[in-house]
């Protein structure tokens, strides 16, 4: 550890926690003046030590005038030097969760089932990437027993770059699937870039805990000599109640109780803990309203999860509700792919004779739609215009699907429905 690192833990021990938010500031926290594309932090340090930060961490010395600013040469790196750091003063055992879908509900259902029997801590919200993680450790307390760290990326490196910083002990891809192929460059980079955890594990004398009925982590597993593995199977989830909208979830139910029987959690208490679980965020979550029966799952999007929302909708039970609609948001970050995963995914929808309206919202279905020539479909440039459609044609009686990326907000439909 180098003097900058140590001074900076000095003060973190003796401090109420980190912000990188000068509007978040309360009095007796760290602020570290992170820069990005769009802003500069160091700007704000001021106004974060006049809300009762008791240092502003900078790497621009222009704006240091008294003893309250540690100058550091890079403000990212010294966050992330320093939670590494903190991590390796916990005694706590960490888990690290990636993969491509699954990530945030796995590790919500993982986090509630081995709270039922340790002291847990686990990533709020999405703080899963270069900076969200550092964070997550960084608010870690010393008595915590097990640690749930979820990991996100875009590229090739991110994960390894996470692990380096979380140092876990253990790790669980949810799975491989088709999401930031832009990023990735393709399936075979996401393969790779996934695969990272393993590769930190195996380097490390750490455990992966692994589906072994899925062939692509099987191999994956494999492929790593000296990598310490532990195997569970789908039909973990087999008899598990839970409130997860999606036979999908399966997938992540049996993730949990697999972790769970790791840790040597009681069965009984693992499926107590997961049917006690309540979905939020938007993810798989049974919305009634007063008119219609929605299952929401628009925090995220990519061809692996989408078609999934697809097919189990398809197949559901609709119950009282007279028929089925399909409101589809563009799925972001797919690059030179994105056209033929589009096209792909609207004409799933489109074969299915039990769909009996397909609303699809953003420029990239715009784009599918256009080829497509059943009178089921409707396109709209965004959720502007979809709302005003869905305002003079309400639906009524509907069972509805509501899935896509984050950035096209389709959460703000949910209001006309």
């Amino acid at each position: 550890m180098n003097t900058e690192t140590e001074r900076l833990y000095e003060i973190f021990c003796t401090s109420k926690g980190v912000q990188t938010d000068s509007r978040k500031v309360t009095c007796g926290e760290m602020f570290f003046a992170l820069k990005g594309d769009n802003f500069d932090g160091n700007r704000y340090a001021a106004a974060a030590l006049d809300a009762g930060a008791v240092v502003a961490v900078v790497d621009d010395a222009s704006v240091a005038n008294d003893e309250r600013y540690v100058i550091v040469d890079d403000v990212l790196m010294a966050l992330q030097a320093l939670a590494r750091h903190h991590r390796r003063r916990l005694s706590a055992k960490v888990l690290a969760i990636t993969g491509t879908n699954g990530k945030t509900t796995t590790k919500e259902l993982t986090s509630a089932v081995l709270a039922s029997r340790y002291r847990v801590c686990y990533t709020k919200g999405n703080l899963n990437n270069h900076i969200g993680v550092p964070l997550t450790l960084l608010s870690i307390p010393a008595d915590t027993e097990i640690a749930v760290v979820e990991m996100g990326a875009s590229a090739q490196g991110e994960i390894a770059l996470l692990a380096s910083i979380a140092e876990p002990d253990c790790g669980l891809v949810t799975n491989i699937g088709r999401a930031h192929l832009e990023g990735f460059g393709g399936v075979e980079g996401i393969r790779k870039g996934k695969g990272e955890l393993y590769d930190f594990l195996a380097a490390h004398d750490g455990v992966a805990i692994y589906r072994a009925d899925d062939s692509v982590l099987s191999d994956m597993v494999a492929e790593r000599e000296g990598l310490r593995s532990v195997g569970y199977n789908s039909s973990l989830a087999e008899g598990v109640r839970s409130n997860l909208v999606g036979d999908y979830n399966r997938f992540n139910i049996a993730a949990a109780i697999a972790v769970g029987d790791y840790f040597g959690v009681p069965r009984e208490c693992a499926e107590r803990a997961i049917a006690a679980y309540e979905p939020s965020n938007n993810r798989s979550q049974a919305v009634a309203t007063e008119r219609n029966l929605l299952t929401v799952d628009c925090y995220n999007a990519n061809p692996s999860s989408m078609a999934a929302s697809i097919a189990n909708h398809i197949a559901a039970e609709s119950h009282d509700y007279h028929h089925k609609v399909l409101i589809l948001g563009d799925m972001l970050e797919l690059g030179e792919w994105s056209a033929e995963e589009h096209r792909k995914v609207l004409q799933m929808a489109v074969e299915s004779n039990v769909v009996e309206s397909i609303l699809l919202v953003g420029r990239c279905f715009a784009g599918a739609a256009g080829e497509c020539y059943d009178e089921r479909v409707r396109s709209f440039a965004g959720v502007e215009q979809a709302a005003l459609w869905l305002k003079e044609k309400p639906i009524e009686g509907a069972f509805v699907l509501v899935k896509g990326s984050r950035g096209i907000g389709l959460e703000r439909l949910l209001g006309e429905l």
